[in-house]
């Protein structure tokens, strides 16, 4: 059972994320806010407590918190993320994690960042991505004490947003990843090539989160049983963030 959630409200400079997406320029702060703070009612309507950061003007992408940890059992680690313009987004968050968890911190030359891994019941699967290197696995496999399994792409930012663990044995993924050899003993929901972004959810007990764009993806997983919550996400995909970014959940 999940009881907490952490969040970051987008700064007034978010538009100057790290972004290839081709719509970055229409970004809209004030529905990005909104959208923020919907999701936010979203996650103390499903029975968590809602942490909120002071905004991080100097971080334009500080409202994706779940890059700066990765938290197992009552362990953490704070990340040593690969972009430069990102460090120092891990401060307040380890702060506040100091009175829920024993902590650590990678160190370099490794990186990881918390949108690579993906939390199972007995281990995890992280990402070698261009964001996390193996260096950063050792570690953080390391210091939590868990074994950490590897799907390697690093022509990818994050693996999670390709792959999102739904529970119930059943995996969501992009066709990029439907036949990866790690996953192929579990149940594989392979979302439309045009609505891969769909593939990154976020399940709250047993409820599923889901961009609300993407009807196809929602009717998939609805047919397999899950009960699925749509939310209006579309200013954070235009700075290639989704619904596991955004807050950081134990």
């Amino acid at each position: 059972m999940t009881e907490h959630a952490i969040v970051r409200s987008p700064p007034s400079s978010f538009k100057g994320c790290i972004s290839s997406h081709p719509l970055h320029h229409t970004l809209d702060l004030s529905v990005a806010i909104r959208q923020h703070q919907e999701y936010c009612r979203i996650l103390n309507e499903l029975g968590l407590e809602i942490i909120r950061l002071p905004v991080d003007e100097a971080h334009p992408d500080s409202c994706f918190v779940e890059d700066t940890v990765v938290i197992h059992r009552d362990k953490a680690v704070i990340t040593r993320m690969a972009k430069e313009s990102r460090r120092g987004e891990e401060e307040q968050v380890e702060e506040i994690l100091r009175e829920y968890k024993r902590l650590r911190r990678i160190q370099a030359p490794a990186t990881i960042e918390g949108g690579d891994v993906i939390h199972l019941e007995k281990y995890l699967i992280s990402g070698i991505t261009e964001r996390t290197n193996h260096e950063g696995v050792f570690q953080t496999s390391d210091m939590l004490r868990t074994r950490i399994e590897v799907v390697e792409d690093p022509t990818i930012v994050h693996l999670k947003s390709h792959v999102t663990f739904l529970g119930a044995g059943t995996f969501v993924v992009t066709q990029r990843f439907a036949d990866h050899p790690l996953l192929r003993k579990y149940r594989r929901l392979v979302v439309p090539a045009d609505e891969a972004y769909a593939a990154n959810t976020l399940a709250i007990d047993d409820v599923i989160l889901m961009s609300d764009k993407h009807p196809k993806s929602i009717q998939l997983l609805k047919e397999a049983g899950f009960d699925i919550l749509p939310v209006e996400m579309s200013e954070f995909e235009k700075c290639e963030g989704a619904l596991t970014c955004l807050s950081i959940i134990f």
